[in-house]
């Protein structure tokens, strides 16, 4: 059996209508909470906020991102 590959060039775009999910997650040493999946950015820093106001040492925080992405076929 024999196979032919045919490279064709792609893109790859950000999906806007798959939405953007944000967390942030607290790196205080012994501390392991984090905002949770929120649907944007600013309900993650709401979060982190909140969580520093209560924890004035609590001041640093990983940041993590997610969105969707489409693959297009170039041409």
């Amino acid at each position: 059996m024999r196979a032919v590959l045919r490279y064709v060039d792609h893109t790859i775009t950000h999906a806007p209508e798959g939405g953007v999910t944000a967390e942030l997650h607290c790196t205080a040493y012994g501390c392991e909470k984090s905002s949770g999946p929120q649907g944007g950015p600013e309900d993650a820093q709401d979060w982190a906020l909140r969580h520093t106001g209560m924890n004035p040492g609590h001041d640093l925080y990983r940041r993590e991102y997610t969105d969707h992405a489409r693959v297009t076929r170039a041409g």
